[in-house]
């Protein structure tokens, strides 16, 4: 039996590339697996593709990126923020693709309050980020506060993922239109009331600085999923403890 294929996808203006040591770590503790990271359109290696501008179609062009690798399903997908919303879009249209979906801090109507899918008090940060973006580094910092818990404890913050961060952004940066693109993709996105059919489980971070993490837990009662929260990470949960989060997927497994 050959080894299954996990698809990773990941969120708003982010590559493949952010995902950093996670894929490491994961088949550290979840051996045997194939890894295939994709990009969406407008970001990363893609980023002088124009984005799509629902998720239908972020998630069509990740099934048809697949096909043309020759790679075909059934796959598994671990995915966060903007890309569970691709995930989840993916496995409810076409579940015969989809072996098992992870769902990491994603926030998905109709379950959710825009105050609760998008925490108000940085909606000013992301504008800014999208529509009016201050120097490349400036901006990387500002993603790393909202993003991550490291920045609150700098001995785990090292400047050289800031400088690494910044780099990436100078050399394949994610356009303004395409910024829009995926913020209107986001907003605009309706999930399925019930869970697809498929093996699911959401992961959350408690301290979640972008995303109330009050989203994972709804959507886990209303889908009847299972969820696993760390209490102290943030949004970026695989960047703040990558090695919890395959070990959750391990044990599920």
């Amino acid at each position: 039996m050959s080894a299954p294929t996990w698809v990773f996808l990941r969120g708003l203006m982010r590559d493949q590339r952010h995902w950093g040591e996670f894929p490491h770590v994961f088949r550290d503790l979840i051996p045997d697996t194939r890894i295939e990271c994709l990009d969406f359109a407008g970001n990363g290696t893609r980023h002088r593709e124009r984005s799509a501008r629902t998720i239908e179609a972020m998630a069509d062009d990740a099934r048809a990126d697949l096909l043309r690798r020759g790679l075909k399903p059934p796959y598994r997908l671990l995915a966060m923020s903007l890309g569970a919303m691709a995930a989840t879009s993916w496995a409810d249209r076409h579940p015969q693709d989809i072996d098992a979906c992870v769902l990491i801090n994603t926030s998905l109507r109709p379950f959710s309050p825009p105050h609760w899918r998008l925490r108000p008090k940085v909606w000013p940060r992301v504008l800014e980020i999208a529509l009016r973006p201050p120097a490349p580094r400036a901006i990387e910092a500002m993603i790393l506060d909202l993003t991550t818990q490291l920045a609150r404890r700098p001995e785990r913050a090292p400047q050289a993922l800031l400088d690494q961060w910044t780099a990436w952004r100078e050399s394949d940066p994610v356009s303004r239109s395409n910024a829009l693109r995926q913020l209107l993709a986001a907003a605009a996105y309706r999930a399925p009331k019930r869970c697809p059919d498929t093996r699911v489980l959401i992961l959350n971070g408690a301290k979640d600085e972008l995303v109330d993490s009050r989203c994972s837990r709804r959507l886990a009662e209303r889908w009847g999923c299972p969820l696993r929260v760390h209490p102290e990470a943030g949004h970026d949960l695989p960047l703040d403890d990558g090695h919890w989060v395959a070990a959750s997927i391990r044990n599920w497994l």
